[in-house]
């Protein structure tokens, strides 16, 4: 069956997206993971907003986690709805320290953007375009 014109624009346009994306992700979480543990404890305090107080290393490490390694993953177009769900989460995380920080709209824009990013990428998944479509392609002509 062949695939029509805007099919084609579709993925095409879903390839872009997540590798701009995860591109711009592993900028921003590379950075966090190298800092190392005095900087996670700084980013693991605002899980304190939903009453998590214990472990704020672990919790910073793993934003850094999810935006880093989450980055590369949609880079890949590997584990795209699970690594989008990761970021999902830790945009939330980030809104709500803006929130509680009393910050204005333009500053919190930005995670909420990239939180309906990772939704739309969780729903779609990572596209015809991605190394999980050729994979899965691959696996099922091997058990046909």
């Amino acid at each position: 069956m062949s695939e029509s014109s805007s099919e084609r624009f579709f993925h095409w346009g879903v390839f872009v997206l997540r590798v701009g994306i995860g591109i711009i992700m592993m900028g921003h979480g590379i950075p966090k993971l190298m800092a190392g543990p005095e900087l996670w404890e700084k980013l693991g305090m605002a899980m304190g907003n939903f009453g998590i107080h214990f472990f704020p290393a672990f919790w910073g490490f793993m934003c850094a986690v999810a935006e880093g390694v989450g980055g590369l993953l949609l880079l890949l177009g590997l584990f795209v709805r699970i690594a989008s769900g990761f970021m999902t989460f830790n945009m939330c995380v980030a809104i709500s320290m803006h929130l509680f920080k009393g910050d204005t709209f333009q500053v919190y824009s930005h995670p909420l953007s990239l939180m309906v990013v990772f939704l739309s990428l969780m729903i779609m998944g990572g596209g015809c375009c991605s190394a999980g479509a050729k994979i899965s392609c691959l696996e099922k002509r091997w058990y046909q």
